[in-house]
């Protein structure tokens, strides 16, 4: 079995995905190699996917890109709703806005105040148009009107590697990529981009604490390509179920952030269709168009 993760290696998306397949070996009694398939807003990912055999062998790791690139893409090389068929939720987690930590922003507030001062000097780092750090600039933009420039990675690794060397001024990331550096102090959490109240991240503040309105999940999805078999999905998902229950894997994915939950197909359909519905209103108004 192959699960495609469509970045680089070395994120959050990858993290997840090779804790998912050691354990989805286990459980179905056979190898599971992770590929990594990086560029092209996931698309490069997602397409291998597609033209794949809908045999179960072939299992795309899809994140909130999945749900945006429709909106964002002007040519796309499949039908998103018609190329997958949907196997299960595997968890989500909220990003966290980090910087160097001699960076001179502390705040939030220190971000805005320097934007407005200067629009178009700051920038800060995705790991692709249309991901969840990509998309969680852009509603900060939008929301504190001020102008910050996009510069977007193929995956979360190369981009932490540029941020971690001063090339870029800040990274809306997964929790799953950066808490090591966080835990070792190479990066310093500013916020984080859970409701009010609701980080998770001691004594690191929400970003919605200082801009109303601003909350950004991030989450981790299977599908396989469409026409896959019912039973299949059914098997591949039942074993993922019983991975969101192993203990050593909650342990692991609490402590970057990920909150477990798989879900049925017709579940991750809807929570999707609605998460595309949301994204692409903020696309469409914030004038987001793919780099």
């Amino acid at each position: 079995m192959r699960l495609i993760v469509p970045f680089a290696p070395g994120g959050g998306t990858d993290t997840i995905a090779r804790s998912l397949g050691s354990l989805l070996a286990k459980s179905l009694g056979q190898p599971v190699i992770i590929e990594n398939k990086p560029g092209g807003s996931t698309m490069i990912g997602s397409e291998t996917v597609a033209n794949s055999p809908p045999d179960g062998y072939t299992l795309l790791v899809a994140t909130l890109a999945h749900a945006v690139n429709p909106s964002m893409q002007p040519k796309m090389p499949y039908n998103t709703e018609k190329a997958f068929s949907a196997v299960t939720l595997i968890g989500s987690s909220h990003n966290v806005l980090v910087v160097k930590p001699d960076s001179p922003f502390k705040t939030v507030g220190d971000i805005i105040e320097a934007a407005k001062k200067s629009p178009g000097k700051y920038t800060f780092a995705s790991q692709g148009s249309g991901t969840s750090a990509h998309l969680a600039g852009e509603l900060l933009k939008n929301l504190a009107q001020i102008d910050l420039l996009h510069i977007p990675y193929r995956g979360a690794g190369p981009a932490l590697t540029d941020l971690l060397g001063g090339q870029v001024d800040m990274m809306f990331a997964t929790n799953a990529a950066v808490a090591g550096f966080i835990a070792n102090k190479r990066l310093r959490p500013i916020a984080v981009t859970a409701p009010a109240g609701k980080s998770k991240l001691a004594g690191v503040p929400t970003v919605e604490e200082t801009v109303p309105g601003y909350v950004v999940d991030s989450w981790y999805a299977l599908y396989a390509p469409a026409g896959t078999p019912q039973p299949i999905i059914d098997k591949i998902g039942a074993a993922v179920k019983r991975a969101a229950q192993d203990p050593d894997f909650i342990k692991r994915a609490e402590g970057e952030g990920v909150m477990l939950h798989s879900s049925s197909p017709a579940e991750l359909d809807a929570f999707v269709r609605a998460d595309t519905q949301r994204w692409h209103k903020i696309v469409t108004e914030n004038k987001i168009t793919a780099d």
